[in-house]
């Protein structure tokens, strides 16, 4: 049966949608998204009904991709299930062209030799602290965050913040003992809210951000050890809906299941700086693209620290509007940066 037209959902979503644009373009704003690209590498794959084998991304897709980012024109991007560097060259090339600048870009190589997380920003980071081997415990021996963990670190007015960037192990598994890989994602999510904690030891008075895929719902132990530890507040999750209303991230087609996957915490000192108190997911021309939607939020990056006589906030001048080639084309592979091919030393 078709659903019945609702013209205030129609009221309500613009409102939702606009509200956190129009907040967007004032000092301080800043807009961070999270986006898994599914499989943005040459792989085995059916396309059309034909088999391809060591085949890469279709077009058809890629140009959908680019469109949701276009749809939504974050400063900051974290992604996930990206090929090695030439690919994501070709995305931060393709984006350029269709007038999207991001002239800096992260690629983080980790234990996983083919899906890697990335960072696109139009904003300069002052620091990199990202870790391509973080290791766990688990069960006997001792495994390695599959992607690593992206930490970039940006100012403003004197005060910093973090990105950190993250994408648990997938439900797959070929241990009885573990049925999903549950333990494996907690002890991963562990792990890297160690190193958060290392870098803020009270996280109520530091300023960052946790963006990535953590393949598990809302009621996860994994999402949960990156929220608090003990009686330690670590994060806040972030509400993300979509247009009509919908909390859902993630597609799995082969059982017609939609759940939520990928979020975005932030720090007790951060949240009061989320536009609306919440993100926004983008679904409406989503499909085609990826498995994952895109979700985002606008944050006033001029974060209030307690004990802090820092004024004022960040204008971000220097983000590009387009045309112009970028001043800096970086990358960093594991925990070294390197500079791309043809870039200024």
């Amino acid at each position: 049966m078709r659903g019945r037209w609702r013209p205030g959902l129609l009221r309500w979503s613009l409102l939702l949608l606009g509200g956190l644009a129009s907040a967007e373009g004032g000092d301080g704003s800043v807009r961070v998204a999270t986006y898994n690209l599914q499989n943005y590498l040459a792989m085995d794959r059916r396309v059309d009904g034909t088999f391809r084998p060591d085949y890469p991304k279709p077009e058809s897709e890629k140009t959908a991709l680019r469109r949701v980012i276009r749809s939504v024109e974050p400063d900051i991007l974290a992604l996930q299930e990206m090929g090695p560097r030439p690919y994501l060259e070709e995305l931060w090339r393709d984006l350029e062209t269709e007038g999207l600048v991001y002239p800096y870009r992260v690629l983080l190589e980790a234990a996983d030799e083919e899906r890697h997380t990335a960072v696109l920003s139009r904003i300069p980071f002052v620091e990199n602290r990202s870790i391509d081997l973080l290791h766990f415990r688990y069960f006997d021996g001792k495994e390695a965050v599959k992607r690593g963990l992206i930490e970039l670190v940006f100012e403003c007015e004197g005060e910093r913040w973090s990105l950190f960037v993250v994408h648990l192990k997938s439900r797959y598994t070929d241990r009885e003992d573990d049925p999903e890989s549950g333990i494996r994602r907690v002890g991963e999510a562990r792990a890297i809210r160690d190193v958060i904690l290392e870098r803020y030891p009270d996280p109520s008075a530091g300023a960052f951000m946790i963006a990535g895929d953590l393949n598990d719902t809302k009621g996860s132990r994994s999402l949960n050890a990156l929220l608090k530890r003990g009686g330690t507040e670590i994060s806040r999750a972030v509400p993300a809906i979509n247009q009509w209303g919908q909390t859902w991230t993630h597609y799995y087609g082969k059982e017609e299941v939609y759940s939520r996957a990928d979020y975005l915490p932030v720090s007790a000192a951060s949240s009061s700086r989320v536009v609306g108190g919440r993100g926004a997911v983008r679904t409406d021309v989503a499909a085609r693209a990826s498995d994952h939607r895109l979700v985002w939020l606008i944050s006033i990056s001029r974060i209030e620290i307690p004990g802090s006589t820092a004024a004022g906030y960040c204008r971000y001048d220097n983000r590009p509007v387009g045309g112009d080639d970028p001043p800096s084309q970086r990358t960093v592979i594991g925990t070294m940066i390197s500079l791309w091919p043809g870039a200024e030393t």
